[in-house]
């Protein structure tokens, strides 16, 4: 299968997945990672190094194909709905995806949400255009330090249905990954910590009864 995660900013998708990219790849699947905000003018300790840290990141989990827009970082919400859907049918096009993993939409970041919300409308285009044939999977993620500030009370918050094993080893990968990305990860009790992404994995592979997962909400599937 060719899986596209659609991600808002380097660093998310390793948040989201990243034990599960690296564990796709290594079981034969093609992953590639969709980019809407490539820079960092927000994140300014990220700024200098973004583009060699997103190319070592890359290269641990295994990733040879990164898609990069340059949508305006957490000003998504000033850009035309439609440029961002365009933009990741391009993407699917091109790739041809047929699993699109992405943002949950109740994602306190606005990028997260506006990205979710442009991945759910561009999975459609294969009623749109001929020859694209329809996803068989759209699944989101959680990312640390975001989708759990839920705060809207009204909204769906991320209910996790799919579980994937990652083990120890696809933790520490992950962890590795993102690493590599400089000023990402804090000390303890900052979920983007060592101590909070093992102890969430674990909890989730718990929760599932397996080694060790990362876990996501399923909003489709088709076998």
């Amino acid at each position: 299968m060719n899986y596209l995660f659609v991600v808002a900013h380097p660093d998310d998708e390793v948040l989201g997945a990243g034990a599960t990219i690296s564990k796709l790849i290594r079981t034969g699947h093609k992953v590639a990672v969709a980019i809407m905000s490539g820079h960092a003018a927000a994140r300014k300790n990220l700024s200098a190094t973004l583009v060699d840290d997103e190319a070592s990141a890359m290269s641990i989990l295994g990733v040879d194909k990164v898609y990069h827009a340059d949508f305006p970082n957490i000003k998504m919400n000033t850009v035309a709905h439609l440029d961002l859907v365009q933009y990741i049918e391009k993407c699917i096009e091109d790739w041809r995806a047929d699993a699109i993993f992405t943002h949950h939409p109740s994602d306190t970041n606005i990028d997260h949400y506006e990205t979710s919300r442009a991945a759910q409308a561009a999975c459609r285009l294969f009623q749109r255009k001929e020859g694209i044939p329809p996803l068989k999977e759209f699944v989101y993620m959680e990312v640390p330090s975001s989708t759990e500030w839920s705060l809207d009370s009204s909204a769906n918050r991320f209910s996790p249905n799919l579980f994937v094993e990652v083990g120890e080893a696809g933790v520490d990968t992950k962890i590795k990954a993102l690493s590599a990305y400089q000023g990402v990860m804090r000390p303890y009790p900052h979920p983007r910590s060592v101590e909070a992404l093992k102890g969430l994995a674990a909890y989730r592979g718990v929760e599932a009864g397996c080694d060790y997962a990362e876990a996501f909400e399923c909003v489709f599937r088709s076998v």
